[in-house]
């Protein structure tokens, strides 16, 4: 049974369209003018459409599911640091960096377009070894 350790880590990339903020704006119902409204986001501070900040933060998510074992959610810290606009490719990363004990880790958590960090922060979460439905390990699964 593989559970993860400190040292592991998992990138996941996306390019993000104004198809995927539009649906994550239906999705979720933030339909923030920002994201939406490249006419009004023209104006404002950004200089156009940004995506919402969650966005890049679900990413996060999705490299989290790409470590050992099963690994669920605790707690979640971000700091949004800089936009991220349509075209853009995301690279979000985990980095497990600590055991805290009964299966729970301190994971470093970034997102990044190029070389700006354009989300930062730290998760805590529970690293199950996966066993199947039947109850079995994996590594006992095919075992005879």
């Amino acid at each position: 049974m593989t559970v993860a350790t400190v040292g592991d880590s998992a990138t996941t990339h996306m390019t993000v369209s104004t198809d995927e903020i539009e649906d994550y704006a239906a999705l979720v119902g933030d339909d923030n003018p920002l994201h939406v409204d490249d006419g009004y986001a023209a104006e404002t501070m950004f200089e156009g459409r940004i995506a919402h900040g969650m966005l890049p933060a679900g990413l996060v998510s999705a490299a989290l599911a790409d470590l050992p074992g099963d690994v669920v959610y605790v707690s979640q810290d971000l700091e949004f640091r800089a936009p991220v606009r349509p075209g853009d490719t995301v690279a979000a990363t985990v980095e497990v960096v600590e055991d805290l004990g009964e299966g729970q880790l301190r994971v470093r958590t970034t997102a990044t377009v190029g070389d700006t960090t354009v989300l930062s922060g730290e998760a805590v979460v529970l690293s199950l070894a996966h066993e199947p439905a039947d109850g079995t390990c994996e590594a006992e699964a095919g075992a005879d």
